[in-house]
């Protein structure tokens, strides 16, 4: 009996003991091989105006900035220690400089100065005012990251990649800002192919945003832009562009008591596809010359009524009008007291395409933007291209931009937005695929 006994709980041992292995086995290697998260990471987020997150890569030349927070002999030792991603940030209170971040078990020695481990971090302040304001905010209650933000910080513990909230957009984009509104947060990945860096990423209107994306479908590049042209963009609706500054009582007062534009017209003008295109100039008085080009469907009367209202403002700013087209598809050209042309409007038709009125500052355009593209994959794609480094000689590109922006030859992005069974012109959430190409170095002398 005692033997029959002992049998039957052989199974029950067996499975016990299985069991057991099951669980401590994958326990030891956790604890041998710790998650490649950066839990610390998700505290500094909420705190970060910009954030950047860059992999190891202890083969090349220590970066300026770790040899500024940590001395030359404790950078070179770390540097050299790190496997995994480290990052630099710049905080939401005030412009001081940048916040250096990496993993603490690649500090070999005490904490620097103006250093504190926030979790599994070593963090390192610009100065001690940084440190302790960091400090002190980093002890209020901190919200789970969900949505966008969640996504944003896998990007940044995994791969090379940029996370700004609206703050840090403000900052860089300065007084181009206001024109940016659809993409207050948001990150990109950033992989370098060649000479060329290619951007994958997404973007809201507002901080938090906490929906899914949803399907998108793969967004192709445009060509680069022409020699002549130093910028374009093009949209499904000018609201993309203007809501940012619409948004504001103090410009809506000025358009509707001084150019007879209310909330009537600015519904027009709001959901019409457009081009923008900015122009260089190789002489004359203007640097570049801007033209808009608006897709108009339906009645043109409404439009026709719109211009005929600006007249009389524009003609007691001293400028004078020189009329043309006909009643139906009227134009007009506005000069100076000189003579000097600085604007004006006409009314093209391009072949197999809606009308679409053109609006320019500047000589008048001897040719018209392309036609708008159609509708795309059940959503709408807004793109822009520029050349950000002939933008920047000629001043016209905000010098908080990052250097690596500035120096462009090229930057192509493609914003696409998709909401599955509606018909929508502008979702809260772009998704954002891009390029930047890089100036080739010069070779060393």
């Amino acid at each position: 009996m005692n033997t029959l006994a002992a049998t039957r709980s052989l199974p029950l041992r067996w499975s016990a003991a299985l069991t057991a292995l099951l669980l401590l086995v994958p326990a030891g290697v956790l604890l041998r091989w710790p998650r490649p998260r950066a839990e610390g990471l998700e505290r500094l987020l909420s705190q970060s105006a910009l954030l950047q997150s860059f992999p190891a890569a202890p083969q090349r030349p220590v970066p300026a900035l770790w040899t500024q927070r940590l001395g030359e002999p404790l950078a070179r030792r770390v540097w050299r220690r790190q496997s995994r991603v480290w990052w630099q940030f710049w905080g939401r209170d005030g412009d001081g400089g940048a916040f250096l971040a990496f993993p603490a078990q690649d500090l070999p020695t005490a904490p620097p100065a103006h250093a504190l481990r926030v979790d599994d971090l070593i963090v390192v302040a610009p100065d001690p005012l940084s440190q302790r304001l960091l400090q002190d905010q980093l002890k209020l209650a901190q919200r789970q990251r969900r949505g966008l933000e969640q996504r944003c910080l896998q990007r940044l513990q995994q791969e090379q990649a940029v996370f700004w909230a609206p703050l840090g957009l403000g900052v860089m984009a300065g007084p181009m800002a206001p024109l940016l509104q659809r993409f207050q947060e948001g990150c990109l990945s950033l992989r370098l192919k060649g000479t060329s860096l290619q951007l994958s990423g997404e973007a809201s209107a507002a901080g938090g945003f906490l929906a899914d994306p949803g399907p998108s479908a793969a967004a192709s590049l445009p060509e680069p832009l022409a020699h002549d042209l130093l910028l374009e963009w093009r949209g499904p609706a000018l609201e993309g562009v203007l809501q940012g500054l619409l948004s504001r009582q103090l410009i809506r007062d000025p358009l509707a008591a001084r150019y007879g534009i209310g909330e009537g017209q600015l519904a027009l003008v709001r959901r019409v596809p457009f081009v923008l295109q900015l122009r260089s100039l190789a002489q004359g008085p203007f640097q570049a010359g801007l033209a808009l080009q608006l897709e108009v469907t339906g009645d043109r009367r409404p439009w026709n009524r719109l211009l005929e209202g600006l007249k009389a403002p524009l003609e007691a700013q001293g400028l004078e009008a020189t009329s043309g087209g006909s009643t139906s598809l009227p134009a007009l050209r506005w000069r100076r007291e000189d003579g000097q042309v600085v604007g004006g409007w006409r009314w093209v038709l391009p072949r197999s395409a809606p009308p679409a009125l053109l609006l320019y500052l500047g000589p008048e355009p001897s040719s018209s933007p392309a036609a708008i593209p159609p509708l795309q994959g059940g959503g709408r794609e807004s793109q822009l291209r520029a050349r950000p480094a002939t933008l920047a000689a000629a001043g016209l590109l905000p010098p908080e931009f990052p250097l690596l922006v500035r120096q462009a030859s090229q930057l192509s992005l493609v914003a696409s937005s998709s909401a599955p069974g509606k018909r929508v012109l502008l979702s809260p959430l772009s998704q954002l695929t891009g390029s930047i190409q890089l100036q080739p170095r010069s070779p060393a002398r």
